[in-house]
Formats: structure tokens, C-alpha cells, sequence
């Protein structure tokens, strides 16, 4: 199997190489405002693996403990179009292949946020984003808007109200960070780029249909946010009529802190739809002399959770951030993972003190927990979305640390080296720590 992943990895590879060679056209990245029309192309491919480590048992969600090694590749095309004044329409067709460890299960904090929950060693085809954004301005002085991927190039006022309608992921608008935010660049940990206790709606690879909608007056913006959750939890199909739905609201502070910019965000979310209650599944269980399972308790009913995101410049070159977030562990995790609590932070330098300004090197760390609940549920033999070692005897808190450093080879190619240290996988004393070593190549046009 190892092979045969392999093999279609360096085919989808030599397509890339000929697309993007070819993508150098598309782009127009020539600064004239407004743009009209872009094209945009990413290829990223990840290679993680980790050692043998301890694990006297496992279950069926663990991670496995023998040496394993398993890739992921994607390449995405990013168009944009101009409709009308303030009006843009955007598609992003993407080719995906490969597997997260195991099968992207064992660790709720998992390793690699290129990893969708659906594997496949054969390339497959879907369309991630299809969205309409409309800009209306407010007022205030004109700002410059780069080019880039999802981004025409133009103007806008300083004041002004952003709506997008459509297939996006919830963490294009809510929950960004300047330092940790995307796996492709940055960090891969999923509780270092988005809030650990954030469940966000999203189908098995992330996205969902909704709208939002953000105002943004002088040193802050308002956002809120309407969209889809799956059908059940963790499910690949999305609810079709909002029947089961997330709402969103948060708030962005910017500031300036010793001369250097910084960012607060205070976000708020309320999951409502056909959920396991964790207690009511333990009950259960002892009646029936059987292993919990929250498929057998899903009613109709919500899950609420809040987090806090903290950016701040030090310098040109300095940067770090910091997350906190907490949700209602009593019900099962809906799309995400199983986090009901979790503090994060790190650093980002540049490399210009070395001489390699393009360069980037970051280092930060995680430690993520369940309610005593979840705690009672995984100790029964209870099977999450991403955990589930079949027992729980000594909970502990799952503690991440990360570092990576990623080198710019040339203005469209970049190669990273990534260590993450995971202690207590699942929240077990009894399993691990794993070491997880990552390679990543990232080229862009």
C-alpha cells in the first residue's frame, strides 16, 4: 500500500510541475487596480512520520503504535472574478491524494492540517470554494488591496461591510492569525492553527455552505457568520436545508502595543443540531451491559463555545500569538475534534538576522483537554471522532510542542522541516509520547 501511494503521489507531482510551469501565465500579478480577473495555483505536499512508541493496548480510533509514515498532496486552483462594482465570484478546484497518520485518528490535537479525514491513494477531484463576496464602502481613506489567491487586486475604503455567500471554510474568515493559520506555510498542528475547543462547521474536508458578513469601522470589525453543519457529526455530506446549523459571532480589536501592530479577537459559537450527550450514552451502556456510543443518544440540541485570539508584532521580524478557547464538553465533538478546552502559543521570526528574509522559523505549543464527561465516555470504551483507544484509565492532558523552519528556495517554492512532540495522544497517560518529523514542499504562482 505504501507503494501504491507513493507511485501516485510522483504521478500527481509531474502533473504539478507542468501546471504550475503553465500557472506563471495564469497569475496577473502585475498590481494594476482594479483586477478583473485572477488565476492562481498551490501545490503542497506533506511527508510525516513518527517511530515505534509505548502503548500497552490500542483501539480502534488509536493511533497506531508501530514506525508509520504517510503523505499528503493537494493542488488547487484559485480563480477570481470581477462581477461588478464591489461584487467578485470565486472557484477553487482542487485535486487531493494521500492519508493523514493513521488514517487521520489517535490524536485530537492531530499532527498535520494538510490531512483531511478522507483518505485516498488515488488522486480525486472536488470543488472546495464556490463563493460570492461583496464589498460595500463606507468611507474613510482608500486602502490598497494585493493580489492573491481569492483576493483581486483593487481598492477599498478604510470603512466598510464585506458579505460572502457560498462553499468556504468557517477559518477563512473567523479565527485567522497572522503567525498561525495555515498549514501550508506555517504551522501543521490543527490545534496550533485554528482553536483547539473551536468545532467550526465543515464537511469531512473542512468546508461548508453559509454566509458572513464583517464590518469594519476604524480600529475594528464585527463579524458574524450562518452556516451548515453534516448531517450527523463528522459525516462527508452537509445538512441541506440549515436544519442542523452553526452561528458564529466575533469581535477584532486592532491596536498598536510599543509602535508594533497587533490584533484581539474575541469569537463566539453555537452549534444546534442532532447531538450525543456523553452522559446520557455512559447510562445507557450500564443498562444495556454494552460500549457507550453517542449515535445511540443524538437528540436535537446545542453546543455552545467561545475562544480568544492574540497577535502581536514585536519587530519587523518577531511576531507571537496566543489562543484560549473552551466549549460544552457534556456533548460530543460535532466536526472538529475532541477538545473541550485549550490553551495555545508561539513565536514567529523571520530570517532576515541571518541573512534569509523570506525564511521562516516558529516554534509554540499546545495543551488541550476534555470535560469529565468525555473523561467517564472514552473510559467505557467510547469512540470519538478522532480518539478512541477503547479504555481510559489515566486521563491526562494532551501537550503538543512544535517547531518548524521554512526556507523560500526561489520566489515560488518553498521546502519546511517540522518536529512535533504529542504527550498523552488522546488524553492517555498510558500511550506515547510520539515524536512526529514532517517534510513539506510548497510552491505557488
Amino acid at each position: 500500500m505504501a507503494k501504491l501511494k507513493y507511485s501516485h503521489a510522483i504521478a500527481t507531482l509531474s502533473c504539478i510541475a507542468v501546471l504550475l510551469t503553465a500557472g506563471v501565465a495564469f497569475a496577473d500579478d502585475s498590481g494594476a487596480a482594479p483586477e478583473d480577473w485572477s488565476l492562481h495555483v498551490q501545490a503542497t505536499f506533506t511527508d510525516q512520520y513518527h517511530p515505534a512508541f509505548r502503548s500497552p493496548y490500542r483501539g480502534r480510533n488509536s493511533l497506531d503504535p508501530g514506525s508509520r509514515g504517510d503523505e499528503t498532496l493537494d493542488l488547487t486552483l484559485f480563480a477570481g472574478l470581477r462581477l461588478w462594482d464591489g461584487g467578485e465570484a470565486y472557484v477553487d478546484p482542487e485535486i487531493d491524494q494521500g492519508f493523514g497518520l493513521s488514517d487521520t485518528l489517535g490524536v485530537a490535537g492531530f499532527p498535520s492540517g494538510e490531512a483531511y479525514k478522507i483518505g485516498s491513494a488515488v488522486p480525486y477531484f472536488r470543488v472546495q470554494r464556490l463563493f460570492l463576496r461583496q464589498t460595500f464602502d463606507l468611507g474613510g481613506q482608500a486602502q490598497d488591496i494585493e493580489p492573491d489567491a481569492n483576493q483581486l487586486g483593487g481598492t477599498r475604503t478604510a470603512d466598510n461591510v464585506v458579505v460572502t455567500l457560498g462553499k468556504l471554510t468557517v477559518t477563512d474568515i473567523f479565527d485567522t492569525n497572522a503567525y498561525a493559520h495555515d498549514p501550508k506555510k506555517d504551522f501543521l498542528n490543527w490545534a496550533i492553527i485554528d482553536a483547539g475547543a473551536f468545532d467550526y462547521a465543515a464537511d469531512s474536508w473542512g468546508y461548508s455552505y453559509g454566509i458572513a458578513t464583517e464590518w469594519t469601522q476604524s480600529w475594528w470589525t464585527l463579524r458574524a457568520g450562518l452556516f451548515d453543519l453534516s448531517t450527523i457529526p463528522n459525516e462527508p455530506q452537509l445538512e441541506t436545508g440549515f436544519e442542523q446549523f452553526e452561528l458564529l459571532t466575533e469581535a477584532e480589536e486592532r491596536h498598536t502595543l510599543w509602535g508594533e501592530d497587533g490584533k484581539v479577537k474575541l469569537l463566539g459559537f453555537l452549534n444546534r443540531g442532532r447531538m450525543g450527550d456523553y452522559n446520557d450514552a455512559v447510562q445507557l451502556a450500564l443498562v444495556t451491559h454494552s460500549t457507550p456510543s453517542t449515535a445511540l443518544v443524538r437528540q436535537y440540541a446545542s453546543r455552545p463555545g467561545g475562544a480568544i485570539n492574540v497577535e502581536q508584532q514585536i519587530d519587523d521580524t518577531l511576531g507571537v500569538f496566543a489562543r484560549a478557547s473552551l466549549n460544552d464538553g457534556s456533548k460530543e465533538a460535532y466536526e472538529f475534534t475532541e477538545i473541550d478546552k485549550s490553551l495555545s502559543m508561539g513565536v514567529a521570526l523571520k530570517g532576515t538576522r541571518w541573512g534569509r528574509q523570506n525564511d521562516t522559523v516558529g516554534v509554540a505549543g499546545e495543551i488541550g483537554g476534555i470535560s469529565s464527561s468525555a473523561q467517564a465516555y472514552f473510559a467505557a470504551g467510547g469512540i470519538g471522532i478522532l480518539i478512541g483507544d477503547g479504555r481510559l484509565p489515566h486521563y491526562g492532558p494532551e501537550q503538543i510542542a512544535e517547531a518548524y523552519y521554512s526556507a523560500q528556495l526561489t520566489g515560488w517554492l518553498a521546502a519546511s522541516a517540522d518536529y512535533q512532540f504529542i504527550d498523552n495522544p488522546a488524553f492517555n497517560r498510558d500511550r506515547g509520547p510520539v515524536s512526529v518529523l514532517g517534510a513539506r514542499l510548497h510552491a505557488e504562482f
